[in-house]
């Protein structure tokens, strides 16, 4: 199929039901009939002689499906900043999906966002997923640009490190004197809760196994699919974690939580990814993300 018979209608229908995870919603977002949308996306997988999408829970885009949808996002972006430069529309808000981690989420990167949110029409659609899961949304195609622990860019976009997200071991006082009264080690880690983001959470994993050498399923481990969560469960005496030094400074200099293993310290590098064909916005977006973590972030 040559480049100027491509139809972006069909690949608007496969980016509505990757984005939706339903043909039936998709329909609604594109006011059209299911059966429309599941012929758009028949006759593309047909013009491109293979499919495009993997009709399985979850709906998931095939490697060409990616690469598809990334190149659909990139194009929807220049051509809403055309727009706003034609001032064709001046009121259209320009969507921007992101895929970050939800620590990052729940500490640096709204007030990282504040000045573009209040100067520009931006419309943000947040994954949020584990730091080492993020760049698989942009690689989908789902997202324009990712935080995430893998330094290596994707074919076509940007890497570039932000800096150090360090964590910190934390329970109450009233939770280590229950379990921690003798010290923390193998066996008394064994007995106390912990906690995990959810089942792709291999961070405490590794950090028992390696320190311990406690396997999982040797020690008790709550499942918290949420930061703010994290620190709420651990105020009310509920499990140790591991958590952001950036949201446990003032917890710890109040008493509430106390670092029980003073002498360890998680550092997990972080990068900003993002497509190079993205437009001004994600220049923008992503200069001011890089200068906020320079005053946030160890380098």
């Amino acid at each position: 199929m040559a480049s100027t018979d491509f139809d972006y209608k069909l690949l608007k229908a496969l980016d509505a039901v990757v984005l939706e995870q339903s043909f039936e919603r998709a329909a609604q977002r594109l006011h059209l009939t299911q059966s429309a949308v599941s012929q758009r996306i028949k006759l593309l997988e047909s013009q491109l002689g293979q499919p495009l999408l993997i009709r399985a829970q979850p709906l998931q885009p095939t490697a060409l499906g990616q690469q598809l949808l990334g190149h659909y996002q990139r194009v929807l972006q220049l051509e809403t900043e055309l727009s706003q430069q034609l001032k064709v529309d001046e009121q259209v808000f320009q969507a921007m999906p992101l895929a970050v981690n939800a620590d990052s989420l729940a500490s640096w990167l709204i007030p990282a966002l504040r000045p573009l949110l209040q100067r520009t029409q931006i419309e943000l659609n947040l994954y949020v997923e584990d730091e080492s899961r993020t760049w698989q949304r942009m690689r989908s195609g789902e997202a324009l640009a990712c935080i995430t622990s893998k330094a290596q860019a994707i074919a076509g976009s940007e890497s570039h490190f932000l800096g150090y997200m360090e964590y910190l071991c934390v329970a109450t006082p009233d939770f280590i004197q229950r379990y921690f009264s003798d010290g923390v080690d193998q066996r008394s880690l064994s007995q106390a809760p912990a906690m995990s983001f959810d089942q792709h959470d291999d961070m405490h994993i590794q950090f028992l196994l390696e320190l311990f050498a406690l396997h999982p399923g040797q020690y008790p481990c709550h499942t918290v699919r949420s930061s703010e969560a994290f620190i709420e469960l651990a105020l009310a005496g509920g499990a140790y974690s591991l958590n952001p030094r950036l949201q446990m400074e003032q917890h710890l200099a109040a008493g509430r939580l106390v670092n029980i293993l003073p002498d360890f310290q998680l550092r997990v590098p972080l990068y900003w990814h993002h497509w190079q064909l993205a437009g001004k916005l994600m220049r923008q977006l992503s200069e001011q993300i890089r200068a906020y973590t320079q005053t946030c972030l160890p380098q």
